[in-house]
């Protein structure tokens, strides 16, 4: 049986698949979208039934808003990339991560959170949590000494790894030892690794979250979220804030997810062979300062990348030492590369990122007048190159 394996790969292509019509002995190979609004209960004892395991703590289907089969497939999708024991869906990668926090946080109660984590955590917390009393304190998880930063009150430490825009690699081990000695709830952002090439909880976090719209979707059309842990107690508390904040995950995305996870090992393994090749050339332009990629020997991540993950992806910065105005230039240029925020797709993505929000990270040195993150999709590497050399030729002539 599938379930048996020890191997991420099969598991993969096994879990969530249609069960066999005991009359007919047929099946679909992919489990159907299930659509409803309405759970029905053939008697009252069923419905009690299932009020009594809800109410032990179990994911009991109950009503539509939680999901029937599609869902429970994705959510053992998720339990298996995270080696987690227990999956929350969100409606997006953000929800997901307000799904955390209000999970893992009351009124009064502050949260270390590291200065690389995705940039509208601070609109969360400037919006949401501060409002409710939640204090945020941001830090530089390589260089600040966090025993000087717990408070009586600090509940939580959150972190992303690597870290968006720079790819900063952490040392997740050595956080979830400070926060068991200070008795704190270690959160980690795997978006980048989706579980299939890094794994957080398997570090020793208790938190793991995924925005399954990048990498686990794949083909940049859906929005998802999921929140994976290991803990039972701590499991509890997101499954009772799901609930009460009347989360929902469509059953045609669920199951669009569903078909894109059955892809992902070869997807990310292509992205990240194409990822290394644009790199190699990249380092070869004058007009390159740096990149940022912790799978390349030159990262100052590599050492952790090399213990710590399984593989890589096509998540790459470059910073230029390109005035803005060339900078752009060589944006608008580029033919292959799409602008846009997202990544994770088949396409390859570019963004001009804001120095502004890169002075916030530690990380950041500050040392070129432009930085832009690619995401390098699965066009030919080749045509991804031709590309790029075309766009630096016509910024350093602007």
């Amino acid at each position: 049986m599938a379930s048996d394996s020890k191997h991420l790969d099969t598991l993969l292509q096994h879990t969530g698949i249609a069960e066999f019509d005991p009359a007919t002995g047929a099946a679909p190979v992919g489990l159907p979208p299930v659509r409803t609004s309405t759970v029905r209960f053939q008697d009252l004892a069923a419905l009690d039934e299932a009020e009594r395991r809800k109410a032990a703590g179990e994911r009991v289907v109950a009503y539509g808003r939680m999901g029937l089969d599609t869902h429970v497939a994705l959510e053992d999708v998720f339990k298996h990339l995270e080696r987690g024991t227990h999956c929350y869906l969100a409606p997006s990668g953000l929800s997901a991560i307000t799904l955390a926090f209000m999970s893992l946080l009351s009124a009064g109660e502050h949260a270390l959170v590291a200065d690389n984590v995705y940039g509208p955590v601070h609109a969360l917390d400037q919006a949401v949590l501060g409002r409710l009393g939640i204090e945020i304190t941001y830090f530089a998880p390589n260089h600040d000494d966090i025993d000087a930063l717990v408070r009586p009150n600090t509940r939580l430490l959150y972190v992303e790894s690597p870290g968006s825009l720079l790819f900063e690699m952490l040392d997740i081990p050595a956080l979830a030892a400070k926060a068991r000695q200070h008795g704190l709830v270690l959160a980690s952002d795997n978006t980048w690794g989706s579980g299939y090439i890094y794994q957080p909880l398997a570090l020793g976090a208790q938190v793991s979250v995924v925005a399954g719209t990048k990498y686990v979707g794949g083909h940049s059309d859906l929005m998802l979220g999921a929140v994976v842990t290991n803990d039972e107690a701590l499991a509890r508390r997101i499954n009772k804030t799901q609930y009460a904040m009347g989360y929902s995950v469509s059953a045609d995305d669920a199951w669009l997810a569903l078909r894109g996870v059955r892809t992902l090992p070869l997807r990310m393994a292509q992205h990240a062979r194409n990822a290394l090749q644009v790199c190699e050339f990249l380092a070869t332009r004058p007009e390159v300062a740096r990149l940022y990629h912790p799978a390349l020997p030159s990262d100052p991540g590599h050492a952790l990348w090399r213990r710590d993950c399984s593989g890589s992806n096509g998540m790459m910065a470059v910073a230029l030492r390109l005035p803005a105005a060339q900078a752009r230039v060589f944006v608008d240029s580029l033919r292959l590369f799409s602008i846009g925020y997202s990544w994770g797709g088949f396409e390859s993505l570019v963004q001009l990122v804001s120095l502004q929000t890169l002075a916030g990270h530690r990380y950041w040195q500050g040392d070129s007048p432009a930085v832009v993150r690619l995401h390098i999709g699965l066009e030919s590497p080749q045509d991804l190159i031709d590309d790029l050399r075309q766009a630096l030729d016509r910024a350093g002539a602007a």
